[in-house]
């Protein structure tokens, strides 16, 4: 199937494990070429070499885009060294479980980590997308309320709230601009801080999954590839879980 996005460069924050991996890989497999950004070095490296992005030119920078530096340098590499963006997905977030008295530097992070940096690198490279007519925003979400204290639940609220307008705006300009949210999946982040306990993890699945077991990466790089393809150039404004049939993205 032709996705009509073979050659355009992709951008993808949070891109050296887990989720982002995997989006990262399958955009290259479908012929994008893939800038990747995450914190790990190593990880990042090891990304590169492997065989798929390695043979599409995929790059990669180490930035922390929970910091404004962060921002800025992989705002300047792409700039300096790579080019502006087409497809944009915005992946960089994390869970942050805090107690109800957290104090404002663990709301302040969980904001500028969930919301605040997928909007400046997005402004950042919009304009580009409306001079050629043709631009694809995917975030990547997830619960936006919770049972329990979550400093990324109103973050990942607000990203949606953004995207929903920013989407309104840029429509009839051939920019789309969509969210998927994914349920529980596999990854490291969801074994260590969500659900570290075996018996717990299964007790979870069992009560919240209609699907029986968590997703995988592939679950959710399949629909970014499709929102940022030409098949789904109708599709805007939306937040589209895939979540195995969950009863809540949060607990």
């Amino acid at each position: 199937m032709d996705t009509g996005i073979e050659g355009k460069l992709a951008l993808v924050t949070g891109g050296s494990q887990g989720i982002g991996k995997g989006i990262a890989l399958a955009l290259a497999g479908v012929g994008c070429r893939v800038a990747i950004v995450g914190r790990d070095r190593t990880a990042l490296n090891e990304c590169l070499n492997l065989p798929v992005l390695r043979d599409t030119g995929a790059v990669a920078c180490s930035a922390d885009l929970a910091t404004s530096a962060g921002v800025e340098r992989t705002i300047q590499w792409l700039r300096t060294e790579v080019g502006p963006a087409e497809i944009i997905v915005n992946n960089a977030g994390g869970s942050r479980p805090c107690d109800i008295f957290a104090g404002p530097a663990v709301w302040e992070e969980s904001f500028y980590l969930n919301f605040a940096q997928a909007r400046l690198i997005t402004t950042e490279f919009l304009p580009d997308m409306l001079a050629k007519g043709w631009g694809r925003v995917i975030n990547i979400t997830g619960g936006t309320m919770a049972r329990a204290m979550n400093a990324s639940s109103p973050a990942k609220a607000a990203l949606q709230s953004w995207a929903k307008s920013l989407a309104f705006e840029v429509a009839a300009r051939g920019v789309t601009v969509n969210c998927v949210a994914p349920g529980r999946i596999d990854s490291v982040q969801v074994r260590k801080v969500l659900h570290p306990d075996e018996r717990l993890r299964a007790e979870y699945i069992a009560a919240n999954i209609a699907a029986g077991h968590f997703g995988e990466p592939d679950d959710i790089a399949a629909m970014v590839v499709f929102l940022a393809s030409d098949l789904a150039g109708y599709i805007t404004g939306a937040t589209i879980p895939v979540d195995g049939g969950q009863i809540r993205l949060a607990v």
